[in-house]
């Protein structure tokens, strides 16, 4: 027997199983009516969209990969060392990162160093060079704290810095190589030899029988004319000469001595005519006689007659004329002794010029001599071979000791950079380029149509985008001119590279997949935005909208349009937040 249980299952099981059945059969017949209304077109209604106020921003989209930015290549710009030898790589380039002072690899056991510059190398600096590419050294040099000066120019204060770089990497600064330290000794002997030989010519041309006696004459000539000049000096500081001044002292005496004479014979006139002379009486006085005369007699007066001067007037006459003639001596010496002198004087002054001349003779006949003689010619030559000598030994110790070899510097833009590919390996010749480098930031390379370049700028701010969602702000670097974009591939279609470059790098990895987005535009603040469909333009040029305010009933609204983004654009007019605008009929 069957169970209630198993009997009322099946009973239900039938009624769905004919109610499914019926269902199936009711929907699949129909009347004429029913049919005809369902193959009718439907009742026209507008499409519409809803006024939005938010904040738009316009987008270039852009898929690249994650690469270290700015490749580069990097070539040698000469010899490694002092020899321009087969130049072999003792140590290749490594991978990685380096930094401004690294050594990127070894030529001929000689360091390649990286540095900071713009400049390239082009060229070995020696001492005295001056230049950009000498004050870009001195630069790197100050980075690295090896106190270089700031002259531009490549002086003992630079190379003591360049030395303390080398010495401090485990290196020896370039110095001159010995066939360079030959040909310095060689010239500095050949301007000693040049020397010895001018000296030797000038002792020949001294001692020369050719110019000897007129040596002498011109030796004789100088001591004559100082010794005229001497002379005359004299006779000009001198009053009178010795004989003339012993003969006017003897005429000062005999004007004296006349003047003595005259004056006593004067006086003596004077005297006589002032004293009285007595005259004798007719009778003989006592004491004539030798009789006594009385007692009580007077004695006779004696009578007085004028003095006789006529002698003394002689005298004094006769003095005067002395004295007038031993004036006229003393001015006829004192008159010969002044013409005496002027003529001494004169004779003198002719014998200077006569030695003046003959002093300018033996000058110009001992200078024409030298001049005319081998030994001259040969003392010519000699000094001009010391002055050749002298020139080659300055200009080759200009630019000699220590140098930098054009292959041992490597300057890149920017550091630290990145070495992503060495092009050579330990023991292979240095030739071309012997590695790449890049910058150690990252950098997405792509491309954009040529209509979409025209609205990026560079410095417009960006969006990088990973394939797990997450995002790092980023800039576009540089766009269009492909000059701009270092290592970027040829672009097909037309299209215009661009290069992004990424901030904060934590978390990306080189060759990842990314996608860019560059911000071309954006609002400050939240707009009202409408669908692009939604904005017609009518005849006039003005913009509208038509905007539903009742089932399928619509009125037109002016709007201005500005920023367009994502199929939205920026509008403002009578219109609020809400609002459905019509974008197409249905």
């Amino acid at each position: 027997m069957r169970s209630p249980r198993r009997l009322l299952a099946v009973v239900i099981a039938g009624v769905l199983i004919v109610a499914g059945a019926g269902w199936v059969v009711g929907t699949r017949l129909r009347s004429p009516a029913d049919e005809a209304a369902r193959r009718a077109a439907p009742k026209p209604s507008l499409v519409t969209a809803a006024v939005e106020r938010r904040r738009l921003v316009s987008t270039v989209v852009v898929n690249g990969t994650l690469e270290y930015g700015s490749p580069l290549p990097v070539g040698l710009a000469g010899a490694v060392g002092g020899a321009s030898e087969l130049q072999r790589a003792t140590r290749a380039p490594r991978p990685g990162r380096i930094a401004e002072g690294g050594v990127l690899m070894e030529v001929n056991g000689r360091p390649v160093f990286v540095l900071r510059g713009s400049v390239p190398m082009h060229r070995t600096i020696t001492p005295g060079s001056e230049g950009d590419d000498v004050a870009q050294v001195q630069r790197a040099l100050r980075r690295l704290g090896h106190r270089a000066p700031a002259t531009g120019v490549f002086d003992p204060a630079t190379v003591a810095a360049l030395t303390r770089l080398y010495a401090a990497k485990g290196y020896q600064a370039q110095r001159p190589a010995l066939a360079d330290r030959q040909t310095y000794e060689t010239l500095r002997k050949a301007v000693r030899t040049a020397k010895e030989t001018l000296a030797a010519e000038k002792q020949a041309l001294d001692r020369g029988r050719d110019v000897l006696p007129l040596k002498l004459r011109l030796k004789n000539a100088r001591t004559g004319l100082t010794a005229a000049r001497r002379a005359l000096a004299e006779a000009r500081s001198e009053e009178l000469p010795p004989a003339d001044e012993a003969r006017l002292s003897a005429a000062d005496s005999a004007v004296r001595a006349a003047e003595e004479r005259l004056l006593e014979a004067e006086q003596a006139l004077e005297a006589a005519r002032t004293r009285p002379t007595t005259a004798p009486t007719s009778a003989p006085t006592a004491a004539a006689t030798g009789t006594p005369a009385p007692t009580g007699t007077a004695a006779p007066r004696p009578t007085t007659s004028p003095a006789d001067t006529r002698l003394l007037e002689l005298r004094v006459a006769n003095a005067r004329a002395d004295l007038s003639a031993a004036q006229e001596a003393r001015d006829l010496i004192v008159k010969e002794a002044g013409q005496t002198r002027a003529a001494r004087i004169e004779q003198l002054r002719a014998a200077v010029r006569t030695a003046q001349e003959t002093l300018a003779t033996a000058e110009q006949a001992l200078r024409q001599a030298r001049q005319l003689s081998p030994a001259r010619l040969k003392v010519t030559g000699a000094r001009a071979d010391v002055a050749a000598a002298e020139e080659m030994l300055a200009e080759y110790s200009r630019t000699y000791g220590v140098s930098i070899p054009p292959g041992e510097v490597v300057f890149l833009p920017k550091l630290p950079a990145r070495v992503r590919k060495v092009s050579v390996k330990a023991g292979q010749r240095v030739e071309g380029e012997v590695a790449t480098v890049t910058s150690s930031s990252f950098a997405v390379t792509a491309s954009v149509e040529a209509a979409e370049s025209e609205l990026l700028r560079a410095g417009m701010p960006a969006t990088v985008e990973l394939d797990t969602g997450r995002s790092y702000p980023a800039r576009l670097t540089a766009v269009g001119d492909k000059a701009k974009v270092p290592g970027s591939a040829a672009v097909e279609g037309g299209g215009q590279p661009v290069l992004i470059t990424p901030g904060p790098a934590k978390g990306l990895k080189a060759g990842t997949a990314v996608t860019a987005r560059i911000t071309v535009g954006a609002t400050k603040d939240p707009v009202l935005v409408v669908p692009v469909a939604a904005v017609i333009t009518s005849a006039d040029g003005r913009a509208r909208v038509r905007v539903e305010y009742a089932a399928d009933r619509t009125r037109d609204v002016e709007v201005r349009t500005g920023l367009s983004a994502d199929g939205n654009v920026e509008v403002t007019g009578a219109l609020k937040e809400g609002d459905r605008v019509v974008v197409g009929d249905a």
